[in-house]
């Protein structure tokens, strides 16, 4: 590839979606992209560059991000974030949201789905009293063949034996051929939409619970602080941000604060000695 074609790439996936490739990264370029040459009978790489360079063909260029976003995803990811969730988060929300009885909880960058779909299992397996509460789920995405994935909620033996426990798949997954699909009730509880972290998502609303794990990774320092930003400003005062366990806000958010004794959740500065207490 030449270093004009993978500068020209870099700053467009760069401006699109907020993934930052370094040079070292050219052959991961030349292999996701390769299968795009196929689909669209390009004459090669550069064929597509060339492609992509014109603006007018946004199927493309939609499919190229596509192509170059990692979907990494399975159920119950580290454990630990769920177990916070069952034991701090959620009895908390349930007491501070006694007389509205309603919980908002997002999920970006979802990919296919295990992560709000973790959530909708640990709902339906708590022993607390959910009855008559309104919680809702929403998991957003910049793949929407990811989404459309994660709304038929079918998945393959490996997925499911990535995290997901037996028992949990017995009683909330059918096989359906050679492949296992949620059960309904569960993919009724889940809301999934398109979303871009570079864009405005102020339409959802604001939520008591986001889970932003594992996404920012993959951005630079400015547009970590960006996207902290907006999230933040879609955080509930007493509400509760998840970020990956080798992510943090320190030196990118003034906003948002780690919770006392609890790696992985932050919470809006002055709040979160209120929420442990």
């Amino acid at each position: 590839m030449k270093p004009e074609d993978f500068e020209y790439l870099a700053r467009f996936l760069k401006e699109s979606s907020g993934l930052i490739l370094g040079k070292e990264k050219s052959y991961l370029l030349e292999s996701r992209l390769t299968p795009l040459v196929r689909k669209w009978g390009l004459s090669g790489l550069d064929g597509l560059i060339a492609e992509v360079r014109k603006s007018g063909n946004k199927e493309l260029r939609r499919e190229v991000v596509e192509a170059m976003t990692t979907n990494e995803s399975f159920f119950f990811r580290d454990n630990r974030p769920f177990d916070q969730f069952r034991d701090l988060v959620l009895p908390h929300l349930m007491k501070a949201r006694a007389s509205s009885r309603r919980i908002r909880i997002l999920c970006a960058a979802c990919s296919s789905g295990q992560e709000p779909y973790s959530l909708a299992m640990l709902l339906e397996e708590s022993n607390l009293d959910l009855k008559d509460w309104k919680i809702e789920i929403i998991g957003t995405d910049i793949s929407t063949e990811m989404l459309e994935k994660a709304k038929k909620g079918l998945y393959s033996q490996f997925e499911v034996q990535r995290g997901l426990p037996v028992k949990m798949l017995v009683k909330y997954f059918e096989q359906v051929g050679d492949r296992w699909q949620i059960a309904k009730v569960l993919r009724d509880r889940v809301q999934f939409r398109y979303s871009n972290l570079l864009e405005s998502t102020s339409e959802l609303g604001q939520f008591d619970v986001i889970f932003l794990r594992n996404v920012l990774i993959y951005f630079d320092q400015p547009t970590k602080s960006q996207v902290l930003t907006r999230m933040s400003k879609q955080l509930a005062p007493d509400g509760f941000l998840y970020l990956g366990g080798a992510e943090t806000v320190l030196g990118v958010s003034d906003r948002l604060q780690l919770m006392p004794g609890q790696r992985g959740i932050y919470c809006l500065k002055d709040t979160a000695k209120a929420a442990t207490g």
